[in-house]
């Protein structure tokens, strides 16, 4: 993990607000942390590492410093990928603060078996929170539904409702089209959907180093489709400016969005860049 240039601003400026609504801060890849009008702080899929590099090489600051990081209600993965569990990016923060690990089976194996948080970092194992699809925890103001995507890349991915009196969100992990995203568009009234969107590029093989085509998310008809089966208001892309060969222009996706019904608005965030629900 290489050290944040940003100083900590940006975990100051998460503590410091006061939203009247939802407020949400993009922390580059799929990463936010989302901070309701009472005070609940979430922080999802939250990543300061540096890949893999030659293989897996970041294309985005470090803004922060997750010791730095310390109001958080819960720290919520989508699945057991290293860019959503990782010790070093996420630990610090149990360890600073009374907040859960709220995983599936797979991520929450990550953090016990491969990665032993609570012999690395001062985490206990009552921190963490092992979900599955259909469950349903609340965490301060928000009711949090752990739902069925689809990301055949990933062992156990799930998403994420996140119902507050003012709005609700939801992020789907690295999910692409899924048959369950017709069936939450009747059952929730998303306000804002959270998409990893990206190119097809290539990326050195793990034991070879020779380049392979990959393709990880949702190209731009696919995140297309998906924001209009999940009924979207605003749709908001993530991940097209992590990895190298894998970035994406989102601003293309007007031109694909446009004449579906849904989304109603594509909000292009950079890192760093906050928004309100």
């Amino acid at each position: 993990m290489a050290d944040s240039d940003w100083g900590d601003w940006l975990p100051r400026a998460v503590a410091d607000a006061d939203p009247d609504t939802v407020a949400l801060w993009y922390l580059g890849c799929n990463g936010f942390a989302i901070k309701g009008s009472e005070g609940t702080v979430l922080w999802i899929d939250p990543y300061v590492g540096t890949g893999d590099p030659p293989r897996t090489v970041r294309m985005v600051p470090v803004p922060f410093d997750p010791a730095d990081v310390d109001v958080a209600d819960a720290v919520l993965a989508t699945h057991e990928h290293t860019d959503h569990v990782h010790g070093p990016s996420q630990a610090p923060i149990l360890a600073n603060t009374d907040a859960d690990f709220v995983a599936p089976d797979d991520s929450l194996a990550v953090a016990r078996e491969e990665e032993r948080w609570t012999e690395e970092w001062d985490v206990d194992e009552e921190a963490f929170l092992e979900v599955t699809e259909g469950d349903e925890l609340r965490v301060g103001e928000f009711a949090v539904h752990v739902v069925e995507t689809h990301d055949s890349d990933a062992t156990h991915p799930v998403g994420y409702v996140i119902e507050h009196e003012t709005g609700t969100v939801f992020h789907a992990g690295d999910s692409k089209p899924s048959e369950s995203f017709p069936g939450l568009a009747q059952e929730f009234d998303v306000d804002l959907g959270i998409l990893a969107f990206g190119s097809v590029g290539a990326v050195p093989d793990k034991e070879t180093g020779e380049p392979v085509r990959t393709k990880w998310y949702s190209d731009e008809n696919e995140i297309a489709k998906a924001a209009n089966d999940l009924g979207l208001d605003r749709l908001v892309p993530t991940h097209w400016d992590m990895w190298k060969g894998l970035t994406a222009d989102p601003t293309a996706l007007h031109e694909h969005v446009r004449s579906f019904e849904h989304p109603n608005r594509l909000e292009v965030v950079e890192i760093g860049d906050r928004i309100e629900l």
